[in-house]
């Protein structure tokens, strides 16, 4: 069902909703007025020259590909639980049909375009963006100028893309259900494990999810026993903290629908904060509610250089949170320090 919005009844709860609540986020409040984060920003298009958020219009794979000229910026991209900042340089920006890469040195995604359906450019109170929604409007990803910044390349780039209608309203369609996951006895649980045991690289895992029909927590529960263990929910903290005590870096991968975000190098200052674990270095950020992690598993994939260990996360709906492996490269075995830190857990 399609829901459409009132723009002037919205955007006056909006702003009683920020004034009780006056350091509250857009996505907590777009949550608690039941809309989405890009309904809520739709009610501050104005279409004036001066307007607080520009609505954009285009293909956004050639937008992105302009991106590169903005200089260093800082990178967005998150689930309920996790955020990941990246602070960096969009380079080498390429696509292949609905799919694209971006592969700096510092800013690395993996991006489905399909899922990006609305785009903003925002300006808070001075700080400027480039925002992202899926069609149910859920941020499938953000570009935060920085004081660096190419502020002309930045103009230039919106007035490029300004849609000729400005909406104040915006209609939304709701992510389709997730499929319901099989009964484990109705798996072939054998092929499946040794069709693991057989990978040569660590994407084909989602080949084989598709082809047997199971989930990715289901995976792990059916999996060959000797290449998956459970761990506790705090295991995350120790693996990063072991990491900085070591100096391993690592790669880190957030992901939204539409994206895919991933650090690597060092995680150095870990600062648990109320119910948030934060890695808060200078060129990458990283926001992850612990409380909603239902499980965390070790877990081993066979490749062509050898086993590559991850720490996975998963909430109680099974959607994944966070992965977390030690930084490698294809052609280059993992570290065994960082394969006997993972034992360690």
């Amino acid at each position: 069902m399609e829901t459409l919005t009132s723009p002037l009844s919205l955007a006056e709860r909006w702003l009683t909703y920020q004034q009780e609540n006056p350091k509250s986020r857009i996505r907590d409040a777009a949550r608690a007025l039941g809309v989405s984060e890009a309904e809520l920003l739709a009610t501050r298009c104005t279409g004036q020259a001066n307007s607080p958020v520009t609505f954009l219009s285009g293909d956004f794979r050639e937008l992105l590909k302009q991106v590169p000229g903005l200089g260093r910026v800082m990178a967005l991209t998150r689930n309920d639980s996790a955020v990941h900042e990246r602070k960096g340089e969009y380079q080498k920006v390429s696509f292949n049909g609905q799919m694209g890469l971006v592969l700096g040195e510092d800013i690395d995604l993996r991006l489905f375009m399909s899922h990006w359906q609305f785009g903003f450019a925002v300006d808070e109170n001075g700080r400027r963006s480039l925002q992202f929604f899926a069609a149910d409007g859920e941020a499938v990803h953000k570009i935060y100028l920085l004081e660096e910044s190419n502020q002309a390349a930045y103009e230039a780039l919106v007035a490029q893309y300004r849609a000729s209608h400005q909406p104040a309203t915006l209609i939304t369609h709701p992510t389709p259900s997730s499929a319901v996951e099989a009964d484990d006895a109705t798996i072939d649980a054998e092929g499946f494990r040794a069709a693991w045991r057989a990978m040569t690289d660590t994407h084909e895992f989602f080949g084989l999810l598709r082809h047997y029909g199971v989930t990715r927590t289901q995976a792990l529960r059916l999996g060959p026993p000797e290449l998956l263990r459970q761990l506790d929910t705090q295991a995350i903290e120790r693996a990063l903290r072991l990491a900085s005590e070591q100096q391993l870096s690592v790669m880190i991968f957030v992901a939204s629908r539409g994206c895919i975000q991933i650090h690597t190098g060092p995680t150095e200052r870990i600062v648990p904060t109320g119910p948030w674990l934060n890695v808060l270095d200078p060129d990458f950020n990283l926001h992850l509610k612990v409380g909603d992690i239902a499980q965390a598993w070790a877990v081993q994939k066979p490749t062509t250089d050898g086993i590559v260990t991850s720490v996975e996360l998963y909430d109680a709906a099974g959607n994944n949170l966070l992965l977390l492996f030690g930084k490698r490269k294809p052609g280059i075995p993992e570290l065994s320090a960082w394969r006997e830190l993972v034992a360690a857990l």
